[in-house]
């Protein structure tokens, strides 16, 4: 070996052992070089260590890995036992296209720094995750399947419905009376689908003014209009791209803006106002009505082909007033929801009360029934509701107890006085909880002419 080659082996040799760690390995995975300061990270000997396959010396090394796919990792912070973090970046060794080894190069300088910096990230990790899982649940479904109470035959299939439709990517229409709990069943539905964590976003139609829905709903760009933020704004659509968008009480859509909507399905694209960019869209669309909408399209006031477009699946939610064996049930439920959000101590209700509760043709549905139980629960505080509980109800259930009487009785005045008479025979009953000792004492009549009053009108309570 002459002079030249005697000095570049010497630096060779010196600038290997000035590497912090360096391991080289073959194209078998058997360690071929490793420096000083590696063997003693590693409590070896450089003797033992050559011709060793590397994962006997580092069980969790990805060196072999590197190998078989060619593809650098650089950058890799893990730890070499159960206490040391290194940062390591593994290269291919290549000659005429081929992987014939591989070089580690591992840094131990300030183990402390790289420590605190390994326990950073992983604290920040935990902060994204707690972060992504907070959001989720504001821009995701609140509610649940579970949630549902409804043991009544028309809820039952509904439900089937809902898990037979949930997971598919159909637009789904639901329809139903005020209050019978049209926003919970699309909360479901995107909770059972497989976009449930991604973005649920919620728009009311009829809550927005007619001049802002088109921004609202498809975004706008700076200086599309006067007062336009700068920067612009997302639209409902963007905002729930990759994910669901509810449209609630879609009746209430202006013409004009459903002619766009129906674009927007069709191309499933959309421009935001005041802008030439199309932006790409997969929302799935959910839409909820209290108005017959073919009704409005017999009438002109909805778009017929959007229609056809929003009701693939049409889910009807039945009014209370057809379920009412779910009275119970949903009592039960009320009440356990109010004495813990207000601290009460109800106990249940009487039997009188769910007779009376089912003369009412509840026209604001399990929303309504939900008020009436809080109101009635708060003002008793603790143990049973009873009819005193519920008085101002009073004069709406008459109504509706004698209004057929009213429709089939005549107008002369001994007709007149049968419906008074029917009238304050129910007030009686109802106010006693059904008791009829106490209805006729409150009538100042006996028991025995209240039975026979009863039985001439044909009272059911």
């Amino acid at each position: 070996m002459n002079y030249l080659d005697e000095k570049y082996a010497s630096i060779l040799e010196n600038a290997l052992e000035t590497v912090d760690g360096l391991i080289i390995t073959d194209n078998d995975d058997k360690i071929i070089f490793l420096n000083k300061k590696y063997a003693e990270m590693m409590h070896v000997s450089r003797e033992e260590a050559v011709g060793k396959n590397v994962r006997e010396i580092i069980p969790q090394t990805r060196m072999d890995i590197v190998a078989k796919t060619g593809v650098a990792e650089i950058g890799s912070v893990h730890r070499i036992d159960s206490y040391t973090p290194v940062v390591c970046n593994r290269i291919p060794i290549e000659k005429d296209g081929l992987i014939i080894g591989v070089v580690a190069l591992t840094t131990f300088r300030k183990l402390d720094e790289v420590n605190g910096l390994l326990n950073e990230i992983e604290r920040l990790n935990g902060e994204i995750k707690l972060y992504k899982s907070e959001l989720g649940k504001l821009r995701g479904a609140r509610y649940s399947l579970d949630q549902m109470i409804g043991s009544s035959l028309p809820m039952q299939q509904v439900i089937k419905l809902v898990q037979r439709v949930a997971p598919s990517t159909l637009n789904v229409l639901i329809s139903g009376e005020t209050g019978t709990g049209k926003e919970l069943l699309s909360h479901s539905i995107h909770h059972l689908s497989p976009r449930r964590h991604k973005p649920f976003i919620r728009i009311n139609c009829a809550a927005i003014p007619k001049d802002l829905l088109e921004s609202e709903l498809f975004g706008y760009e700076e200086g599309a209009f006067t007062g336009a933020k700068k920067g612009g704004k997302p639209g409902k659509f963007e905002l729930a791209n990759g994910g669901t968008l509810l449209l609630d009480e879609i009746n209430e859509l202006p013409l004009y803006l459903q002619s766009k909507l129906l674009r927007v399905i069709q191309e499933k694209e959309m421009e935001r106002v005041g802008s030439i960019k199309t932006i790409e869209l997969d929302v799935r669309l959910l839409c909820t009505t209290n108005k017959n909408i073919l009704d409005l399209v017999h009438n002109g006031e909805f778009r017929q082909d959007l229609y056809y477009r929003i009701n693939v699946v049409e889910i009807n939610i039945p009014p209370l007033r057809e379920r009412t064996e779910e009275f119970e049930p949903l009592i039960n439920h009320f009440i356990e929801k109010v004495n813990r959000n207000h601290g009460l101590h109800i106990t249940g209700i009487h039997r009188g009360v769910l007779q009376f509760f089912r003369k009412y043709d509840w026209p604001g549905n399990i929303r309504e029934f939900e008020h009436v139980i809080e109101r009635a629960a708060v003002i008793a505080g603790v143990g049973e509701l009873g009819m005193e509980h519920f008085d101002y109800l009073l004069p709406r259930i008459l109504s509706v107890v004698t209004d057929n009487a009213d429709n089939t009785v005549g107008t002369s005045l001994e007709d007149a006085k049968e419906v008074a008479e029917k009238q304050a025979i129910v007030k009686a009953l109802l106010k006693a909880n059904g008791n009829k000792t106490l209805a006729a004492e409150e009538l100042e009549i006996h028991r025995t002419v209240l039975h026979s009053k009863i039985k001439k009108h044909g009272i059911i309570l």
